[in-house]
């Protein structure tokens, strides 16, 4: 009650635009799946080429980011407000913008709201991937005191491999997922950020136990490297490991359990070819000593995004699965586990049509997906079991 209160407040201050229309529960479709129907409910429409979503707490709404640079708003009820104010401006081009949405893990006492995006500012008009933090005001209307904490150098992307999923650990120390911004050797050289997994604390400092903390040439920033472009990221929930998954070029999406200080192989070691049907010209083919082969590999790549693993109660033939959403070939990828080996694999939601950016679970245990089109969707997807 208080929060409808607050948002009715600032909607009589002009601190938000009218809301969109909330889209009905009555529009919620049902879909055949090997484990009973999936249903289907829209949250919120009207997203323009949405990326990323975080659930405020106490079923107080969500916090959706917009490519272009905007981050949105949405009520429980599925209202979108206009764009939050003290959002840092983003290079948005090609796949750049702004990214990933995290709360903080003390959110309740610090409000602090985590963004990655394209920042511009580099030679010959190149960008990278930048992460800031701000404070979300408790009218909702914007972020407070913003401030980068960390930027990818050089910023060498003209368009591409941005990454960037944001993960906090139980340790509440925050990775960040960064693409090789299409210029692949990079990815192997430790004195960039460029195809790397970077582990700071919440306020950008570096770990002193960092694998390459101290050692010459190398950033200090780094966990892990010799990746693509890793475009979903989660924490196993029952390991509390990271796990993370990263587009391959022409087939070779892959999953990757992330450990500390190891190389992941690209552009070495790929399972795919370059889109001009020409082998990667660094490849020495699907395996390359001293790197770390794909937990998982897709030989076609369905060019996947968001990852999820579920946990919850509320859908018991979803537990200890991985569910995946995939651009390319605009399905929801449910993966089932026997402890770590993946052993099944079920293409979900194909019947949307549209391109699965983002998947998350929410607390009420129904998983929340985003369509990355010019009018994206937020949905709610569950299982109706027979």
């Amino acid at each position: 009650m208080f929060l409808r209160k607050t948002l009715l407040a600032t909607f009589c201050a002009g601190a938000l635009l009218p809301f969109a229309p909330a889209v009905s529960a009555a529009d919620t479709q049902q879909f055949p799946s090997e484990q009973g129907k999936v249903t289907v409910t829209p949250v919120a429409e009207g997203l323009e080429n949405p990326w990323a979503v975080a659930f405020l707490p106490d079923n107080q709404g969500f916090l959706v980011t917009e490519r272009p640079g905007n981050l949105r708003f949405i009520s429980p009820d599925g209202k979108l407000s206009a764009p939050l104010n003290g959002v840092p401006q983003v290079w948005a081009k090609g796949q750049g913008g702004l990214l990933d949405v995290v709360l903080s893990p003390d959110f309740k006492e610090d409000r602090m709201v985590y963004l990655s995006y394209a920042e511009g500012g580099g030679k010959g008009g190149t960008a990278g991937t930048a992460v800031g933090r701000g404070r979300l005001t408790e009218d909702l209307s914007g972020l407070k005191d913003f401030q980068v904490i960390l930027r990818q150098e050089p910023k060498l992307s003209t368009g591409n491999h941005f990454g960037s999923r944001l993960v906090f650990d139980r340790d509440g120390y925050l990775f960040v997922t960064l693409g090789e911004n299409n210029d692949r050797s990079t990815a192997q050289d430790l004195d960039k950020l460029q195809g790397k997994v970077v582990r700071i604390f919440a306020d950008g400092r570096v770990p002193d136990d960092n694998p390459f903390v101290g050692q010459k040439g190398a950033r200090p920033e780094i966990w892990s490297y010799g990746q693509r472009n890793p475009q979903g990221a989660a924490l196993n929930p029952w390991t509390g490991t990271l796990w993370e998954n990263e587009h391959g070029p022409r087939g070779g999406d892959e999953i990757n359990i992330i450990e500390r200080g190891k190389n992941y192989g690209w552009p070495l070691a790929t399972h795919g070819i370059n889109y001009s049907l020409l082998p990667i010209p660094e490849a020495e083919g699907k395996t390359v000593e001293g790197t770390v082969g794909p937990h998982h590999v897709w030989e076609k790549s369905p060019a996947i995004s968001g990852m999820a693993f579920y946990d919850a109660d509320r859908f018991k033939p979803w537990q200890h699965n991985v569910f995946i959403g995939a651009l390319a070939s605009q399905e929801l990828i449910r993966l089932q586990f026997e402890g770590d080996k993946v052993v099944h694999e079920e293409r979900l939601l194909a019947e949307l049509k549209a391109r699965i950016r983002d998947v998350r679970q929410g607390p009420d245990g129904y998983l929340y997906v985003l369509t990355d089109e010019e009018n994206g969707v937020l949905y709610r997807v569950g299982l109706k079991q027979d």
